[in-house]
């Protein structure tokens, strides 16, 4: 059987060539250079358990933060409000709903454990053009180099030149918004709590990130937030200070502020014909929810449990492997772009009817207990 092919350095791409490896195949991983990764991801607890089952982090409390609460607080001037409402672990009987990692450190666990992997060649370059090769595929390497394989994976963005390539459809939606990430500097401790304050152009929200730093995801006009950043560390401390609400007293930047702009993107099917796409390049969202990486893991899951099941004796083991792939995604993306799309859309709305709506919902989750366990559930991505 000729190699399979994992095209994109990211943390998906790291874990589908690791996941593609351990189940026997000769893999190679295509990493473009690029700058570390600066973000931070919330991962939920099935994330979490994915990654040790893996093998991919084996301590999660040597890499990241538990999240213990998340603390939604309505802070618009609208008609109609929200009640603030709280989210505890505890009710669900679990320590946490997951930890929040510096994807720099994802990284370095994740190549790791593919370092550990004998049937796994990285080559560090770009991929030019996948085509038809009749059967299987030929890819074009920016080194110039031609491979050909039966298997190939995109997790290469949400400028996936292997999507592009293989004709896969995509829908693609810009936002007015942008989102600026910051780590910062609290006067006051924000414990395990995520603390979420909701405004007209959407959340400022600090994530937790060991002793008194937190890390900052602000959603809001791309415009505003441009003219945040250009007021430097004074200006933007004091920006901080009131997005939330002088709880946590004194922030500090700890380091430079960067905006990125918002986008959906969503593909008619994952996987077809023996290219299966993950990561950004088969789903996007706006940071609502933290479903972004933790929907690229299941999507790493979802691929190891498809090799797992497929016969790889059969001469068309790529093709049944996409197809079954493309099966066991199909539920999952549906229901998280619905439901982000309907949470980020619900947070930017003006019209009185849905802010009632929203208002209510979060009414609902706060007194029912059946509602508040559903939404547990969605959160963190239980199937």
């Amino acid at each position: 059987m000729r190699p399979a092919i994992v095209v994109g350095g990211g943390l998906v791409g790291l874990a589908a060539a690791v996941a593609v490896a351990k189940a026997g195949l000769d893999t190679v991983h295509l990493v473009p250079k690029g700058p570390p990764d600066r973000r931070t991801s919330a991962l939920m607890i099935p994330s979490v358990e994915y990654l040790e089952q893996a093998g991919l982090v084996p301590d999660p409390s040597a890499v990241g933060q538990p999240l213990t609460q998340i603390r939604i607080i309505d802070a618009t001037n609208r008609l109609i409000r929200a009640p603030e409402t709280v989210f505890d672990a505890a009710e669900v009987d679990l320590p946490a709903f997951g930890w929040n990692f510096p994807n720099v450190k994802l990284a370095e666990a994740f190549a790791a454990a593919r370092s550990g992997l004998a049937n796994l060649a990285t080559i560090e370059t770009t991929l030019d053009d996948l085509e038809p090769a009749e059967p299987g595929w030929r890819l074009r390497l920016g080194t110039g180099e031609t491979l050909i394989a039966d298997l190939v994976i995109g997790a290469d963005g949400k400028k996936s030149r292997v999507r592009e390539s293989a004709g896969f459809r995509a829908r693609e939606n810009g936002f007015r918004e942008a989102a600026l990430v910051c780590d910062l500097a609290l006067e006051r401790p924000i414990g395990g709590a995520s603390v979420e304050f909701h405004y007209e152009r959407g959340p400022f929200t600090l994530v937790p990130a060991g002793d008194n730093r937190a890390n900052l995801v602000w959603i809001d006009d791309r415009g505003g937030l441009e003219q945040a950043q250009r007021a430097g560390v004074g200006g933007l401390a004091a920006a901080f200070a009131e997005k939330s609400q002088r709880l946590f007293g004194t922030i500090t930047p700890l380091g430079p502020a960067h905006i990125f702009l918002l986008s959906s993107l969503t593909v008619d099917t994952a996987g077809r014909d023996g290219v299966l796409l993950a990561g950004e390049a088969a789903h996007a969202f706006p940071p609502i929810g933290a479903q972004g990486l933790n929907l690229g893991l299941r999507d790493a899951a979802d691929l190891a449990a498809s090799l797992a099941a497929i016969d790889r004796t059969r001469p068309d083991f790529a093709v049944a492997l996409s197809a079954d792939y493309a099966s066991r995604r199909a539920g999952d993306l549906a229901r998280t772009g619905v439901v982000v799309d309907a949470l980020f859309r619900s947070l930017l709305a003006g019209f009185l009817p849905a802010q009632a709506l929203r208002a209510g919902g979060l009414w609902a989750l706060k007194l029912a207990p059946p509602l508040r366990r559903l939404a547990f559930d969605v959160g963190m991505g239980v199937r």
